[in-house]
Order: structure tokens, then C-alpha cells, then sequence
């Protein structure tokens, strides 16, 4: 579908982005809505062919992977798009194999499974939090290209997306969190003390670009620092890399209704909900 692709050819932000305005809403729903369009012929053909896809969303705090997947998600079926945005680790999930607990989510025909966060929380969260050895980190980092091969090799298409922001936007976007009632929820303790590790956050994702972005399942950066156009521009990309069919659009006529033979709208109804707009 090569309609949406990519043209800068390296998929850096363009060097005058901060000079482009931020995108309106009504700007934004025009583009997206074909993109949905696209999308569900995707879901269609994901379950006539019995393709197995997942979506990795990783980067900082801010970066917007919540805002993309829910731009993805929200005219498909969660039946085939399933969302995976797992807690922290119990104490038995520790002392199993470090992607055991990702492993049981994966796709089965038919699906998308899209992780918001993924088996690479061990190079970035883990790492520079101290959650787990720098030894442990280093090993996850030599496995994971292998282990990332079996998926492809089993059949599953792999796409791994990094949300990059600046440092400035970073700091707006927690500030807003901060003084707006309806985003509290979205800040933690761990959100304020990553913000203060900012490079060695930068370290331990260019260490994991050296070592995991393979032939095979790539990386792919996306500028996000304006939500909207980052989530076209994810949205576009993704429809590029599945080799899916053009939804036909089935001919479908509306039967009638049946006779009411009788029936009348009841008097007296359950309470309802007050009109108060």
C-alpha cells in the first residue's frame, strides 16, 4: 500500500518541525478518518488470512504511545486488536523467565496484539531505574535479537515503534499533568524521578537501537513532539508494512421492519436518566 509512505527516506523529524504550527482537532479528524478506513480493512484481512501481527510501542514518559494506540484502536474491534499494557512484575512473574510473561500475550491467527510497553521495559525502565543488574540488562540485550527472529520465523510481523520527544516538550506535557486535575492519574513518583534521568534514559535507548534493530524486526523513530501528526504519521507507516487487501465494501440492504401486530409503548417506564444538557 505504498500510498503512505514514508519520503524523508530516515525517518528523522524535518528540521524546521518546530517551526510547523501544532495541528487543530478538525485538521486531525479529516486525515485520520480514511486511515480508520484503512485500518478496518486491515482487521478484515488479518481475520480472512489468519495473520499474526504485533505493534510494539516503546519511548519516554509523555511520548504519546497511550494517544497513538487509542488513535489506532478506537474504529477496529477489540476482538482482533488486543491492547497489552502489563503492571509491574508479581514475585512469581520474577522468578520466571524474563519474557515468559510477555510470551503468553502474543497473537494467535487472527489477531494484533499491540503493547503499550513491551519485553523491552529490561533496557530502558529496568536498567536505569536499577530494577535489574546491568548484567542482566547486557544479557537481555544479546538474546533479544534471537529471540525476536523465532517471532518472525513463526510467522508473526513484527513492528517496533520509539516515540522520541524533546527534553523541552517533556517538561510542558509533565507540567500540564501537574496542573491539570483530569491528567493526576498519568503522574507518579517513577514518572518525576525519570524525568530527572534524562540521559541515561538517551544512553540506554542508543544501546538498545546498536543491538536490536535487525534486518528482521527493525526500528522505527517517530517524531511525537506534535501528538497528532505523530499519530498520522505511525497510523500511515503501519498500513505500509502489512501487505493487507482494499476493504470491499459489501452490498447491503436494510430488511424491513416487522408489523408492530399490536404491541404499544408502555405507560410507565424504569427511571431515567435526567436530562441535564
Amino acid at each position: 500500500m505504498g500510498k503512505h509512505k514514508d519520503k524523508s527516506g530516515n525517518g528523522k523529524p524535518k528540521d524546521d518541525a518546530a517551526e510547523t504550527p501544532p495541528m487543530t482537532q478538525r485538521e486531525f479528524e479529516k486525515l485520520v478518518k480514511p486511515l480508520h478506513g484503512e485500518l478496518v480493512a486491515v482487521q478484515e484481512w488479518v481475520k480472512s488470512t489468519g495473520a499474526k501481527i504485533i505493534i510494539v510501542f516503546e519511548g519516554r514518559d509523555t511520548a504519546g504511545k497511550g494517544g497513538v494506540i487509542k488513535a489506532i484502536t478506537e474504529r477496529v474491534s477489540p476482538r482482533v486488536f488486543r491492547v497489552v499494557a502489563l503492571p509491574t512484575p508479581t514475585e512469581r512473574e520474577k522468578s520466571q523467565m524474563y519474557v515468559q510473561r510477555y510470551v503468553q500475550h502474543f497473537p494467535a491467527a487472527g489477531e494484533i496484539v499491540i503493547f503499550d510497553r513491551s519485553w523491552y521495559n529490561r533496557a530502558g525502565v529496568e536498567r536505569v531505574m536499577g530494577f535489574c543488574t546491568e548484567e542482566q540488562a547486557r544479557k537481555f540485550l544479546e538474546i533479544v535479537p534471537a529471540f525476536e527472529r523465532a517471532m518472525v520465523e513463526s510467522g508473526i510481523l513484527l513492528l517496533k515503534y520509539w516515540l522520541e520527544v524533546t527534553a523541552e516538550q517533556q517538561t510542558l506535557r509533565l507540567q500540564s499533568r501537574i496542573d491539570d486535575p483530569r491528567k493526576y492519574w498519568k503522574l507518579s513518583g517513577m514518572d518525576l524521578l525519570s524525568y530527572s534521568r534524562w540521559y541515561d534514559y538517551s544512553r540506554a535507548r542508543d544501546d538498545m537501537f546498536r543491538t536490536t534493530d535487525t534486518a528482521w524486526a527493525p526500528w522505527y523513530i517517530a517524531d511525537t513532539n506534535d501528538k497528532k501528526r505523530g499519530r498520522l504519521n505511525i497510523i500511515a507507516h503501519i498500513l505500509d508494512q502489512i501487505p493487507y487487501q482494499p476493504l470491499r465494501k459489501p452490498d447491503i440492504t436494510l430488511p424491513e421492519r416487522q408489523a408492530p401486530d399490536g404491541y404499544e409503548e408502555p405507560r410507565f417506564l424504569p427511571r431515567q436518566v435526567p436530562s441535564v444538557h
